[in-house]
């Protein structure tokens, strides 16, 4: 989280740009270990002014260091050593002469929290158990005193247990949120959290993904991270760290939040059916999308090209507010392109309903894609296709 410091004066009736409040904020000691900058955006007239240990600002009623004009932030000095503190105080006075204090100790250099990822499990056996370590390292220049871990499964995914010490919610929960306020890892080093990780694989889905994101606890989370509050603890083993070695080393580590995907060794069969309706000039054509399995694979948009020279009259919509609707596939280049319905999955169909006027013979046609461009290991990749065919 970046540093961060708000004041307001809830009396104060003066607006935003009104400096008619003080703040002051100054370095204990020598300033050989921390010093002060500002961001002077406005060169006339600067609303901050001092020395790199002692700053006054010209400030509003409500000032905030992450949206205001002119801000004051610590810094390492040159001469100072990762794990070296100094006191820096604030103060906030009113118009009446009112003033507030804070104080924070600022210890230079931070914990960087990672764990080790890896970005894709291929071929994993459907409805098989996938472990993984759980391995976390600090690559930062001061020690780590407390570890927060969160583990997040996507559908497709299940927890095999839960860990006594960690927080679920829901009765399938797909998150857990651990602490370890004693934990200490030592700049350079890491540690294991045993038992592994072990997910459960579905039969159903071709592809899913699970996440794990770690953090020092006197830090707290990532900027605009969102770590849910309750939950009740598991009734599987606890999880306990242990010192990394060796094997656990090696590999890919990251900060923030990781994703790994997972490709399940499956496939699914896309199947595409017309039915052709017609009156004198106007011909209704019933596109079905039909999923043989055994596998849902994820995001599958349906392609369907009119007969040269047809006018289509009515198309598939979806409803945007109360009574509205608009039209849910995309035309472009004379084709029209249409999203099938998330979770469809083995033995579903979805029908696609279009309406044109053509006044001969014609030919168009229809298929099924993979929207993402990956493959669904379509057994059967000739029934992806039909034609549209108006006969004289």
């Amino acid at each position: 989280m970046p540093f961060h410091v708000r004041a307001e004066d809830v009396t104060s009736r003066s607006g935003y740009e009104a400096q008619d409040h003080r703040l002051i904020v100054d370095v204990t000691g020598s300033g050989r270990t921390v010093r002060l900058k500002t961001s002077k955006i406005r060169k006339k007239n600067p609303r901050c002014s001092g020395t790199d240990t002692r700053v006054v600002c010209k400030v509003s009623g409500a000032y905030d260091s992450w949206s205001d004009l002119d801000r004051v932030y610590p810094y390492a000095a040159p001469d100072g050593r990762p794990g070296d503190s100094a006191k820096v105080r604030f103060r906030f006075t009113t118009p009446k002469g009112k003033t507030l204090t804070a104080r924070t100790r600022v210890v230079v250099g931070e914990p960087v929290v990672q764990v080790r990822t890896t970005k894709v499990f291929e071929d994993v056996a459907p409805g098989s158990v996938l472990s993984t370590p759980l391995v976390v390292r600090n690559a930062g220049e001061v020690p780590v005193r407390g570890v927060g871990l969160e583990l997040a499964v996507a559908e497709g995914l299940g927890f095999k247990s839960l860990y006594r010490n960690c927080r679920y919610s829901g009765s399938r929960p797909s998150l857990a949120v651990c602490e370890f306020p004693d934990l200490r890892i030592p700049p350079g080093e890491a540690v294991t959290l045993d038992p592994v990780l072990r997910l459960e694989v579905a039969d159903t889905q071709m592809r899913t993904s699970f996440g794990r994101q770690a953090w020092a606890l006197d830090m707290g989370p990532a900027k605009d991270s969102t770590v849910p509050e309750g939950g009740e603890p598991g009734d599987g083993p606890r999880l306990t760290a242990g010192t990394a070695r060796g094997a656990d080393l090696k590999g890919t580590f990251a900060g923030g939040d990781v994703d790994s995907a997972v490709r399940v060794d499956t496939y699914a069969d896309f199947e595409v059916g017309v039915e052709l309706s017609s009156e004198r000039s106007e011909h209704t054509a019933h596109l079905k999308v039909r999923n043989n399995g055994p596998a849902d694979p994820g995001t599958t948009r349906l392609l369907f090209t009119p007969p040269p020279g047809a006018t289509v009259v009515e198309q598939p919509e979806e409803a945007i507010d109360e009574d509205v609707y608009q039209p849910s596939c995309e035309l472009e280049k004379g084709t029209y392109s249409c999203p099938v319905r998330s979770g469809l999955e083995a033995g579903e169909s979805s029908t696609f309903d279009f309406t044109f006027r053509l006044d001969g013979p014609g030919e168009g046609s229809v298929r099924v894609i993979d929207a993402t461009g990956t493959d669904r290991r379509d057994p059967d990749p000739a029934n992806d296709t039909a034609p549209v065919t108006v006969l004289p």
